[in-house]
């Protein structure tokens, strides 16, 4: 089929259905013009990532942009498996839900909150001599400690995404000690911040925010120490001390795996004294059909991310209406799980 056009591919497909399991592959304009010119695909070991598929909810994926459709600046961002970043994951205006930022140090789906975009911290360039030189190795070494702007790593160099101009901007409004980590989590803070959210409502549904430099150290402060923990929090919720919940166990042998074994979690019910319905009983989830979790604060429930709490994210991570909105997303999906 070589040389031959995009549209040959889907003919062909067409007549041949088997080609066509979506267990398998699920094919695109960019598989379809591949097979057309003859291109070869192998299997890359360093394409092999730990993604966040949703909040709360990491997959192993395979990253490589001759099989990922449309992986944008992503191969910047996170070049290999080897090379860390931290960005801000942002709603875009035309998101199903309300404006929401969540940050991570994972290779992100930009889906990962319906459409959605990604602010990286750093980016990564490809380490290259000078045009018309040879490389005796000057180029692919360098002062710059680990996690600093120019850090060299497996030929690609750290690169801030965070200005000098920026800088020297907050630095004369603010101080002299004033740091680009202490911006990003500045910023961070300022998005979480409940009045800025309920103040620019209207403007967050029709672009991406734009965020005032501000005037006061005090509050400066304040939302910086506030976006940092946040995003601790958001970044390494694997590692947080659990919170004191009670698990009931129906079994005697808490080493049989079978106890544990997760086939769907579900909110317990109880009923609702007004209409006397079933509703979710968001202090108690059933993990599996011989563990039940209870004594879960209430409060956990009112902290949103996009439309539902972090624990709504993990018990079901696609539900009902969203799995009908995201649908025609699914072709378009950044990674392969």
């Amino acid at each position: 089929m070589k040389n031959r056009s995009g549209k040959s591919v889907v003919a062909f497909l067409r007549l041949n259905p088997e080609y066509q399991n979506t267990t398998t592959i699920s094919w695109n304009r960019s598989l379809n013009n591949q097979l057309a010119q003859g291109h070869k695909i192998s299997l890359q070991e360093q394409g092999f990532r730990r993604s966040l598929y949703r909040p709360f909810m990491t997959q192993h994926c395979y990253f490589d942009r001759a099989v990922n459709d449309m992986v944008y600046q992503l191969p910047k961002v996170f070049p290999t498996a080897e090379h860390d970043n931290v960005g801000i994951i942002l709603t875009v205006p035309a998101s199903h839900f309300s404006f929401t930022p969540f940050a991570t140090d994972l290779l992100p789906s930009h889906h990962t909150l319906d459409t959605g975009q990604f602010f990286p911290r750093w980016t990564w360039e490809p380490v290259e001599s000078p045009a018309g030189t040879l490389d005796f190795g000057s180029a692919t070494t360098s002062n710059a400690g680990p996690g600093t702007k120019g850090e060299i790593l497996d030929g690609y160099r750290r690169v801030d995404n965070i200005t000098d101009e920026i800088l020297a901007i907050y630095r004369d409004a603010l101080g002299g000690d004033i740091s680009k980590d202490d911006i990003f989590y500045f910023v961070y803070g300022q998005l979480h911040d409940p009045n800025y959210r309920e103040t620019y409502a209207a403007d967050l549904k029709k672009m991406l925010p734009h965020v005032e430099t501000p005037t006061s150290r005090e509050r400066f402060d304040l939302l910086r120490e506030a976006g940092r923990e946040l995003m601790n929090l958001h970044v390494n919720y694997e590692d947080v001390d659990p919170y004191p919940v009670d698990k009931q166990v129906k079994s005697a042998d808490l080493d049989d795996r079978e106890t544990w074994r997760v086939t769907k979690m579900k909110w317990a019910k109880k009923k609702d004294p007004e209409t006397g319905n079933n509703v979710n009983d968001t202090t108690t989830i059933i993990y599996s059909p011989k563990v039940t979790i209870t004594a879960i604060p209430e409060e956990a429930e009112r902290y949103l991310l996009g439309s539902r709490s972090a624990l709504g994210w993990i018990i079901d991570p696609l539900p009902g209406e969203e799995r009908q909105c995201l649908r025609h997303h699914q072709r378009s999906e950044r990674l392969v799980r």
